[in-house]
């Protein structure tokens, strides 16, 4: 009687067993995961210098392309956050670091000054 159970289960979990599930997604799904680890880039506390803000794109732009004939090796940011756009400038992990380039920007960003927030780890090549 147990073998006729077994065998009954046995023949019911073959024919089951065959059964195909089709996985339907968007292609976009693989392109993510694919790249989800590679974006991610570490990240420190540590400073940078807000230069400017405007609700013109192309005022921070032309701000950007000053601050870059000035310091062609730091790292320059743009970040919206509506209405506003703000150009920030650097990877600094002193304040120290930050007031220095502050300084020496003064002239033509008078309004620059010192915030305090998650950064790229700083370039070495500066």
């Amino acid at each position: 009687m147990k073998k006729m159970i077994l065998i009954t289960t046995l023949s019911v979990i073959s024919l089951f067993g065959n059964a195909q599930v089709a996985i339907v997604k968007d292609s976009r799904i693989d392109d993510l995961v694919r790249n989800q680890g590679q974006s991610a880039t570490p990240e420190i506390n540590g400073y940078r210098l807000q230069l400017a803000f405007d609700t013109n794109k192309s005022f921070i732009d032309d701000a950007r392309s000053k601050f870059v004939s000035i310091f062609p090796k730091v790292d320059t940011y743009v970040e919206f956050i509506a209405p506003h756009y703000f150009l920030k400038v650097g990877d600094f992990r002193t304040q120290l670091e930050a007031e220095k380039v502050k300084t020496a920007t003064a002239a033509q960003f008078p309004t620059g000054f010192v915030v305090k927030e998650k950064i790229n780890l700083p370039r070495i090549d500066q």
